[in-house]
């Protein structure tokens, strides 16, 4: 559901894209690719592709390029097809973040985190503070910590697995229903089209 046109003009002149278009200069060969060489590039290597698209949703950005359908524009007999799609939209909006994988993801960098923190308090509490007679509850408190983390991060690597596939069977499901108005003639995709995004700088 990507808008070609914008995505194609955001990899050449929006900074966040940065690496991205690094990738296309070394597939081109050339410090400022055309829209052709990009469309060359994105052809020959589908990487970058994935590599806009996870750069998306790691800055909150949505790979999603279609606005809602005008309900008040769309003919009663297809409303409620009008309607699911709508909703799958804003479905798929909310959980494009599990999109990623759980390895890249912010959740694991977090899990990671809070256990180095903790890992630093014990050494903390037992050299600093001088607390050698409690250091085996203080380890044994690190140990369940770990076992904490790793029991959420299970949990959590569940939850991205389960709305991915999720989001994944939305969007054909959405993709068909559109592709299905647009055939009979109520709606054009292109109108549907987000031109630009308005979170870039």
């Amino acid at each position: 559901m990507l808008n070609k046109e914008r995505m194609m003009n955001e990899i050449l002149h929006v900074g966040l894209y940065d690496l991205v278009l690094q990738d296309v200069q070394k597939v081109v060969g050339k410090e400022k690719p055309t829209k052709e060489e990009l469309e060359e590039a994105l052809e020959k290597e589908p990487q970058i592709l994935r590599d806009y698209m996870q750069t998306n949703v790691e800055y909150n950005l949505s790979n999603i390029h279609l606005k809602n359908i005008d309900l008040e524009r769309v003919d009663a007999s297809v409303k409620e097809k009008a309607e699911k799609i709508n909703h799958n939209l804003e479905t798929m909006r909310e959980i494009e973040k599990y999109t990623l994988d759980f390895e890249h993801s912010s959740t694991l960098v977090l899990i990671f985190s809070l256990e180095f923190f903790v890992l630093f308090s014990v050494q903390y509490f037992i050299v600093l503070l001088d607390l050698g007679e409690w250091q085996w509850w203080i380890y044994a408190f690190f140990s369940l910590s770990i076992v904490a983390a790793w029991w959420y991060a299970k949990k959590q690597q569940k939850k991205y697995q389960v709305n991915n596939a999720r989001y994944k069977a939305l969007y054909e499901e959405t993709l068909a229903l559109i592709d299905s108005l647009e055939k009979e003639g109520y709606i054009k995709k292109e109108d549907l089209y987000i031109e630009e995004s308005d979170e870039h700088i």
